[in-house]
């Protein structure tokens, strides 16, 4: 089965998720059940709003852990949606589902805050294992303490190390690399990692993510087999656990 075909009208899914999750929006007004029905199936705690504004409301009445959004959606749509949300809620999980493939319509989502964009249309399995990966991210980035696999990062004194090594870093390169290791997975727009570990009055320019990028992966370059540092063509940089079954 494949969900979130085009379709005459589109609507919001709304979602509490064991805590509280939320999401919306997908094609034909049988859709929302079916995601409904996945979600529920998999002991998520879920709630459907029709259409933006309803979706605001009901989170203004019961906060959400998570959100899942359509792009399409009548009253408010989905950008909108999404920068409200993230306006009162800057920690809230955003997920954005849209039938566009382009590059430019990615860039715009993660701009206005989503953590993950799924094009449409996508199998019900997908859609599940991106939820699990964004609440995942979500857990690390509230601890203080990173540790993925051998990487261990502690905000708390600034250190870092790898396989029990320590591995000096000057400020900014740690709180750049902290900040990619908090959501692994998670692709970073260049002036979102700016204004995250610069700050808004930063007078460079991207390229000093560029630079910065680099260093890491000079000074991690013998440990590409636990990690590394991913460009993203035309959107900015992730970082990748590497898998070893």
């Amino acid at each position: 089965m494949r969900l979130g075909e085009p379709a005459e009208r589109d609507a919001a899914l709304q979602g509490e998720l064991a805590h509280g999750f939320l999401g919306r929006g997908f094609g034909q007004p049988s859709r929302p059940h079916v995601i409904l029905f996945v979600l529920s199936r998999e002991g998520y705690r879920v709630r459907g709003a029709v259409n933006g504004q309803e979706a605001l409301e009901e989170m203004d009445r019961s906060p959400a852990d998570l959100v899942v959004l359509d792009v399409m959606m009548p009253v408010m749509d989905g950008w909108d949606l999404c920068r409200e949300l993230r306006r009162i809620s800057p920690e809230l999980p955003i997920i954005m589902i849209t039938a566009k493939h382009e590059t430019s319509q990615k860039v715009k989502g993660f701009d206005l805050g989503t953590d993950d964009y799924l094009v449409k249309p996508f199998d019900p399995p997908e859609l599940v294992a991106r939820i699990k990966a964004v609440l995942r991210r979500y857990r690390i980035a509230a601890d203080k303490r990173i540790v993925l696999g051998s990487l261990k990062l502690d905000r708390l004194q600034g250190t870092a190390s790898v396989d029990g090594v320590n591995v000096h870093l000057p400020p900014k390169e740690f709180e750049l690399l902290y900040q990619l290791a908090s959501y692994p997975g998670q692709i970073f727009l260049r002036d979102q990692l700016i204004e995250t570990v610069w700050g808004f009055d930063h007078e460079g320019d991207e390229r000093t993510v560029d630079v910065h990028i680099k260093r890491l992966r000079e000074r991690f370059a013998a440990y590409t087999h636990l990690f590394r540092i991913v460009t993203i063509r035309g959107l900015g940089y992730r970082l990748e656990m590497e898998s070893h079954d």
